[in-house]
């Protein structure tokens, strides 16, 4: 059945909890971001195939993440921090260095991964603000990841555009 009522006043449960949450808590509200960023970056992974295997990556670590936010004793491991690394390392030995910011929107896949990207860090935000109160626990790794994967995000938004020969556009200021 993919309806349950048991929601409709306005709470839910997660793993391990016997007690039903608000919806509106600071839990479900990083449960929620996380998930709305796995989402978009299906919508990236069925619109691009080129980048479809590392995107497939971090949906599954995102998964890793939010069952650890719902009280899940999986928690993400240094391999999965080291290899967003590498990816990142590597994008940015083609590109050239970083000297301002640049307006998203410079390609339609550029633009895409520039709004996960804002999507990730709202998720970050969120479970930070969730462990901060106390309300859940939450692994260095974990906040590690996700401190990582919108810098991993950024660089395919930088390298999406360096490959198509689109010039990114600076912030004039005025």
């Amino acid at each position: 059945m993919l309806y349950t009522i048991k929601g409709d006043n306005g709470t839910t449960k997660t793993f391990g909890c016997d007690h039903r949450i608000s919806k509106s808590s600071i839990v479900a509200e990083a449960l929620g971001g996380l998930d709305e960023a796995n989402s978009f970056l299906g919508v990236l992974r069925a619109k691009n195939k080129k980048y479809a295997e590392t995107i497939l990556e971090v949906q599954q670590n995102l998964f890793i993440v939010q069952a650890e936010v719902a009280g899940a004793t999986l928690s993400i491991n240094a391999e999965k921090i080291s290899r967003v690394e590498k990816i990142v390392d590597e994008i940015e030995k083609i590109l050239p260095p970083i000297k301002n910011f640049f307006l998203s929107g410079a390609t339609e896949t550029g633009a895409m991964f520039d709004f996960a990207r804002t999507l990730a860090r709202r998720a970050e935000r969120r479970v930070v603000a969730a462990k901060e109160e106390g309300k859940i626990k939450v692994s260095a790794e974990t906040l590690t990841y996700l401190n990582r994967l919108s810098s991993l995000l950024y660089a395919l938004a930088r390298i999406s555009s360096y490959i198509e020969g689109i010039e990114e556009i600076k912030p004039d200021y005025k």
